[in-house]
């Protein structure tokens, strides 16, 4: 009797609990951006590190402006990237800059706007509130605050916040290395021109582009020859990676020869096939240490497994978020009543404003079109045996492109 399939979300969840993160390490701020961190960020200064002008005016009592107009003898100036030394008394203004710290005895910032000045007397024309335009010491963080914690994937506004902490360099996870190779005698590289019965394969490129998205290290073993061998050899290879990825040869055929040269390396299958269209040739196990996902040979099972289990598995490995972030949409076209499996459809995603975006299913779906899925935008989410769906209904999507 059959195996049932196993679910989705089962598949990923196994995969994702065997996995171990990367060990951390220590890198420059400036290389940090897509990195996951190991450990907390801490502040090593206070910012602002004093009281600080927000706007170009004049530094005042606020007791001094409580009724206008009122004229102030204005007695000095504090530039940003310096300072008024003395204490300021009342009936006294300090002309001002952004940044600049508030001289001793102020205590706010009226902008140059609100009044007019005549030599050393400046003219207040709008009353201002204690504290107004002043950026007081620490309002963003203080020395030894936490300021990111561990597992944040950084930013460009991160990495910035790391530089006003201080901090020339971060500890992160280091980035996995996921070897891969495809399996076929029938695979000629991409710029090669096919002999009788070959084709060029898809799958190697698009599988290190999605690598290097995810935030992995790409190592590429190249075309295998459908060679027991050959098979063993590649994959021996790749004993240093974090992850080792096939591509085709480990379906039904006589032909798909992975789980047969792999056995006598230790090969352990965890599962193999799964209810998913299209993907469900999937296969996961270890050889010895290293973690093995087996992808489909059809580029577009390939690529849409990839997105589903490889990017998530990465994002393990370095720590971070590995949640499958779905949405939703409204169908742009009726839909037939799906199988037994979960079907992940290639969808255009239009977005309308103030609505919900609209995923249409191409037409064609088979696993082979580069094209559906090259200008798809989202994956349409079926679940098993879901009724048909009429244009309009609600349905859960999986973007494809941020």
């Amino acid at each position: 009797m059959a195996q049932p399939l196993l679910p989705v979300e089962d598949a990923r969840a196994r995969i994702l609990a065997s996995l171990h993160t990367t060990p951390a390490e220590t890198v420059p701020l400036s290389t940090a951006f897509g990195r996951v961190l190991a450990e907390e960020a801490i502040a090593r200064r206070t910012q602002p590190p004093a009281d600080l002008s927000a706007m170009d005016g004049y530094a005042v009592k606020a007791a001094d402006v409580t009724s206008v107009p009122v004229s102030l003898k204005v007695v000095g100036e504090a530039p940003a990237g310096g300072s008024y030394a003395d204490e300021l008394k009342s009936g006294e203004a300090i002309r001002i800059f952004t940044g600049a710290p508030l001289p001793r005895g102020a205590d706010t910032i009226i902008i140059q706007e609100d009044t007019t000045r005549d030599g050393d007397t400046v003219t207040v024309a709008e009353a201002a509130r204690k504290g107004q335009h002043v950026r007081t010491c620490g309002l963003d963080f203080r020395t030894g605050d936490a300021g990111m914690p561990p597992g944040r994937k950084l930013s460009p506004a991160d990495i910035a916040f790391a530089a006003a902490m201080n901090l020339s360099t971060l500890s992160v996870h280091k980035r996995p290395v996921i070897a891969f190779f495809s399996t076929g005698d029938e695979l000629v590289a991409p710029g090669t021109e096919p002999g009788p019965n070959q084709i060029v394969s898809a799958n190697n490129d698009g599988l290190a582009a999605l690598i290097l998205e995810a935030g992995g290290i790409p190592l590429d073993l190249g075309i295998v020859p459908d060679d027991l061998e050959a098979i063993r050899k590649a994959a021996d290879s790749a004993r240093e990676a974090d992850m080792l990825v096939t591509l085709g040869g480990a379906s039904v055929g006589e032909h798909d020869l992975v789980r047969e040269a792999l056995a006598p390396l230790g090969l352990d299958v965890d599962f193999w096939k799964i209810a998913m269209r299209p993907g469900k040739p999937l296969m996961y196990g270890w050889l010895g240490k290293l973690p093995l996902l087996g992808l489909p040979g059809n580029p577009v099972s390939a690529l849409v497994c990839a997105a589903l289990f490889l990017k998530a598995a990465i994002s393990r490995l370095q720590g971070g978020d590995s949640a499958l972030h779905t949405t939703l949409a409204r169908l742009g076209t009726a839909l037939p009543a799906n199988g037994p499996r979960e079907d992940y459809m290639r969808a255009g995603f239009d977005h309308i404003p103030d609505e919900l975006p609209v995923a249409t299913p191409a037409e064609i779906q088979d696993s082979s079109m580069l094209s559906v899925l090259s200008r798809a935008g989202c994956l349409v989410i079926r679940p098993p045996h879901a009724p048909p769906a009429k244009a309009g209904e609600i349905v859960t999507v999986l973007p494809l492109r941020a």
